[in-house]
């Protein structure tokens, strides 16, 4: 079971990939694991990954804490691995930082006793992003035929799918890591496109705040995209 946490291009964690293929996050550790179980840091990393590098003073304004509070948290999340500054975006006195990927061993999460309580807090608050995520977007998705032809093309493009199979545990595997070799393939692809058009002059000139922006010199809108993706085995049968 894998969740791979990327900077802003990407949730909790899950456990690795055995595969060491360049698309599987850093693996973290207990202590790590411990550090990211505060529910700031937790917030001001999913919003990071949910709408790119951000300073402290943003942070501050999301969360309603000063920015002492959210530069201490950042120091912190930086010192774990689960930002890094953004010094492209340095220009002047304040900081940028953006998430960075990680994952964590499902038996790590299972052996430790200790870890429990951060374990438990990251799942659950992650399967409630997860479900509020989904309600949000299918709410939108069904008022997208007043919204317009725009609007009906995300819908078109997006899928909320499920499929049922009997395999053995190494195809689980195999399958696992051919999905996420694709969306690797297909979010790096969408990260050179954006590099490319940064470096012709039609980088982003206005963005909305559900997060769509508006490329200059294209007819396409770019937005973030969440892209979740489960697969487990049922209970055996009794």
């Amino acid at each position: 079971m894998t969740e791979r946490k990327t900077p802003p291009p990407t949730d909790g964690a899950e456990s690795r990939a055995s595969s060491s293929e360049s698309y599987t996050a850093r693996e973290i550790d207990a202590t790590a694991m411990k550090a990211f179980a505060h529910p700031l840091r937790m917030e001001m990393y999913e919003w990071l990954g949910t709408h790119g590098p951000a300073t402290a003073t943003m942070l501050a304004r999301h969360t309603g804490e000063s920015t002492g509070q959210t530069s201490y948290h950042l120091r912190q999340l930086a010192r774990h691995g689960f930002v890094e500054e953004d010094a492209g975006r340095g220009r002047g006195r304040e900081r940028w930082w953006r998430a960075v990927g990680f994952s964590v061993r499902a038996a790590l999460m299972s052996d430790d006793d200790g870890l429990r309580p951060a374990v438990d807090l990251m799942l659950r608050v992650q399967q409630e992003r997860r479900s509020a995520e989904l309600s949000e977007w299918l709410r939108r998705a069904s008022a997208a035929e007043s919204a317009g032809e725009a609007e009906k093309a995300w819908v078109d493009a997006s899928t909320n799918s499920r499929t049922t199979a009997t395999m053995t545990a190494p195809e689980l595997d195999a399958l696992r890591d051919a999905v996420m070799r694709l969306v690797h393939e297909h979010t790096e692809r969408a990260k050179e496109r954006r590099g490319v058009e940064g470096a012709a002059g039609l980088g982003p000139a206005s963005s909305s705040g559900d997060g769509a922006v508006a490329d200059p010199g294209t007819a396409e809108e770019s937005r973030r995209v969440r892209v979740y993706f489960d697969a487990f085995p049922l209970p055996a049968a009794e």
